[in-house]
């Protein structure tokens, strides 16, 4: 399973496809924004990604009740759901001065429609692709929507139970989606490692025959690495300029030394899966005369009887494997023999 996102290959072939979430973090400036797609650029993400919503596409201007967050483990607790909404959205007219930006600089942009508005809009600016969030993997009109262009599809798994992904996934095929790639997602913000099951990932890739990948809420890279063992092609995280900055989502955003690290380490992780492989590489082949083998420790002369004390096993690894130790005791030398001579069938 391979695919192109734009000019970049998708698939277990090709290292990790790294998107740089900015979300709210922009904090609503322009200016930051596109500083934030800069230093993407310049740690090496693949892509930067928007969201594309309005308050009013996404809640009711109501601040009571069930649209006030009033939970205190919520990272947004204070809030109502239109005021957070507000303050993070990306302005419309923003997405195509940030998405030019992204061109010139070398890496895609797109984004996660909220609405089937959005989709709309983000067809007249010609996206490569659709990511689908969390909390709308079973807005199966707005999957519909998005698959029907018939560009490459992202949809975030958090939350879902198995039967509402599998209702997603063939919603978003009958609607014409042919490149696919679930992300397991656990939505809390952030999340933890021990809430994250990455063990999820093949057994989804088994399941629905797609691309899978991580959008990763936890701090630091280490669930990220860690999901490329298990076959996470596409990883998305968080992304701003420094946490101290503030914004909705900095608390659980990399900066840009950390987005660097990610880019190098799970490529790293990837090149490190090879196939398996047992005895010496090719590398490996000059390590070889280093191993531990036989050799004589003592001067002998013809006749004289192989010990403990005139026969060894030490480094470099020209003499007989260690194994025939046992069986070169009390033999008898058949020439003269000098100290550091590697012990062979020849000598005995």
């Amino acid at each position: 399973m391979e695919f192109q996102i734009g000019e970049r290959w998708i698939g277990k072939a090709h290292k990790p496809f790294i998107i740089a979430e900015m979300s709210g973090n922009h904090n609503q400036s322009l200016e930051r924004a596109l500083a934030i797609v800069e230093a993407a650029a310049a740690a090496g993400a693949d892509a930067l990604k928007l969201q594309t919503y309005t308050a009013d596409t996404m809640t009711l201007d109501i601040h009571e009740g069930d649209f006030f967050i009033d939970d205190p483990s919520n990272l947004w607790k204070g809030s109502s759901l239109y005021d957070l909404y507000k303050e993070a959205y990306t302005p419309w007219e923003w997405h195509k001065p940030i998405f030019d930006r992204a061109a010139e600089l070398g890496i895609l942009a797109f984004s996660t429609p909220f609405d089937e508005t959005a989709v709309d809009f983000l067809e007249s600016l010609n996206v490569p692709a659709y990511k689908i969030a969390s909390f709308e993997n079973t807005d199966i009109q707005l999957i519909r929507k998005a698959a029907a262009t018939g560009k490459p599809l992202i949809i975030s798994t958090g939350m879902a139970s198995l039967a509402e992904l599998d209702e997603s996934v063939r919603a978003a095929r009958e609607a014409g989606c042919k490149e696919l790639v679930l992300l397991k997602c656990t939505s809390t913000y952030p999340a933890t490692p021990e809430n994250t099951n990455i063990l999820t990932l093949p057994h989804m890739e088994e399941l629905f025959g797609c691309t899978v990948g991580m959008s990763d809420h936890t701090m630091g890279a280490g669930v990220s690495v860690a999901s490329v063992a298990l076959g996470a092609s596409v990883i998305e995280k968080h992304f701003t300029l420094r946490r101290a900055d503030g914004g909705v989502d900095s608390a659980f955003s990399l900066e840009p030394e950390e987005l660097s690290a990610l880019v190098l380490e799970t490529e790293r992780a990837w090149q490190s899966l090879g196939r398996v492989f047992y005895g010496a590489t090719e590398r490996e082949r000059g390590s070889l005369k280093h191993r531990r083998s036989l050799y004589i420790s003592q001067d002998l002369k013809k006749g004289d009887t192989l010990t403990r004390e005139n026969i060894k096993a030490i480094r470099p690894g020209s003499g007989l494997p260690t194994k025939y130790l046992d069986e070169m005791l009390g033999r008898a030398v058949s020439k003269d023999v000098a100290k550091g001579t590697p012990l062979s069938w020849e000598v005995i």
